[in-house]
């Protein structure tokens, strides 16, 4: 071969070589380069708004490729998150909030989301402020109210008015009970411990916090203050609770399933007529509506009636769908960043009128009920003592504790005495 031409051939191959040693470097390079996903853990105990939460995850992986957030739904979530932190498996977002985990530092301080703050309602705000540090660990993104849902058409054929006190209510379940034999007069899902605990909020709990004011309820609560909170006296509003409960169970007021129903089991039972009142939240209202959407006239909403001596009617008027991120988490960026995205007005929109919730947020216009609701809520709010979340009660008691107590208390394992008793020597315990 010419010595030129094998001189010129060599030269060839070692510059092939270097371009493909090149290219394989720079591959190499962008692979490393390349962005790393993060995955985000939401978890939550909100069964009613999985799906709608669901939705915005969707639309918020789909339009980038950084994140990936997934949602964790679990019944017993107050308990199971106490498991969570124990364990190190944190998740990086939840909507579960207790004063003891914040008084730990597990929530990371938001205070400084001005971009959040600024939109939201001021009463809202001071919903998301700790009484302590005056700071703020999470974020609510909607109000919600809460009382007896009533069948005002049953209420009409039998000339009822909601009551005031409770003589007048336990009068209006009785004559619900002897003129309609087949219609349970109170349904009360019992088999989900939350929704019993949420009892204990709203009847014994609103009593205190109606006769201390807001913020002296949460300071007594903080600081156990047991001349103020008096959960053990035997004439006191937890024994007193306890008493009425009984009563109603044994006068064949409440539903004889109560221990074994599910939620399911009330909202059918109620759209269906064979139940004429139910205790719950806002957040019930899709569930009924999509089950009977007839039931939109039909559907009134009063006031838990006042049931201790002096005492006032009260119903629950507070912040809703909380957000706090985990102090410990690697990805705060990544976690503030798609709670921008689920705080937007167009999502919020969605979220307000899915979860059929007020929003919380001033820039946010939604219509969120069915305007007859929207008028009962109103005189609801306007006729009683507003009163919030318990939110103080110690991290070691969590309204599923406190809602199995009552289960055990309609199962015949306490009297009125017994089971304030108890009450009171759990929540110390769980203060410790």
């Amino acid at each position: 071969m010419n010595t030129r031409i094998f001189k010129l051939f060599t030269i060839l191959a070692i510059a092939c070589l270097l371009l493909a040693g090149c290219a394989s470097t720079s591959g190499d390079a962008n692979a490393s380069q390349a962005p790393k996903t993060v995955k985000l853990k939401l978890f939550t105990g909100k069964i009613e708004t999985i799906d709608i939460i669901n939705d915005v995850i969707n639309e918020f992986n789909a339009s980038q490729n950084r994140i990936v957030v997934e949602q964790e739904y679990q019944k017993d979530a107050s308990n199971i998150i106490k498991i969570k932190f124990a364990s190190g498996q944190v998740p990086d977002i939840m909507t579960t909030y207790e004063q003891g985990f914040v008084d730990e530092g597990k929530f990371l301080d938001l205070s400084d989301r001005s971009e959040w703050w600024d939109r939201l309602l001021p009463s809202m705000k001071e919903s998301c402020t700790d009484v302590k540090s005056g700071k703020q660990y999470r974020v609510c993104t909607n109000m919600t109210m809460a009382g007896f849902f009533y069948n005002k058409e049953i209420f009409s054929e039998l000339g009822l008015k909601t009551a005031t006190t409770w003589d007048e209510f336990t009068s209006n379940l009785k004559a619900i009970k002897e003129s309609k034999p087949d219609v349970t007069p109170w349904f009360i899902f019992g088999k989900e411990a939350w929704h019993l605990g949420h009892l204990i909020e709203f009847i014994p709990h609103g009593y205190i916090k109606q006769s201390l004011g807001a913020v002296e309820a949460k300071k007594a609560m903080l600081a156990n203050d047991k001349a103020k909170l008096n959960f053990g006296a035997p004439d006191g509003a937890m024994a007193t609770f306890a008493k009425n409960m009984l009563e109603l169970k044994e006068l064949g007021y409440i539903n004889s399933n109560v221990l074994t129903a599910t939620s399911d089991n009330c909202v059918q039972d109620f759209v269906s007529g064979k139940a004429a009142m139910l205790s719950n939240g806002m957040w019930v209202l899709s569930s009924l509506l999509e089950a009977n959407p007839e039931m939109e006239s039909k559907i009134g909403f009063a006031p838990y009636p006042a049931y201790m001596p002096g005492s006032k009617p009260v119903v629950l008027s507070a912040e809703d769908s909380g957000y706090s991120i985990s102090a410990s988490t690697e990805n705060k960026a990544e976690a503030i960043e798609f709670l921008n995205f689920l705080f937007n007005a167009e999502n919020q929109k969605k979220y307000s009128e899915g979860a059929k919730a007020p929003s919380a947020f001033k820039d946010v216009s939604a219509q969120w009920a069915p305007a007859a609701v929207v008028a009962e809520v109103e005189t609801a709010l306007k006729d009683a003592v507003n009163i919030g979340f318990t939110n103080e009660k110690p991290a070691g008691f969590s309204g599923d504790d406190m809602g199995r107590m009552v289960q055990d208390l309609l199962a015949g394992k306490h009297t009125p005495e017994s089971y304030a008793a108890e009450y009171e020597k759990t929540w110390d315990g769980g203060m410790q």
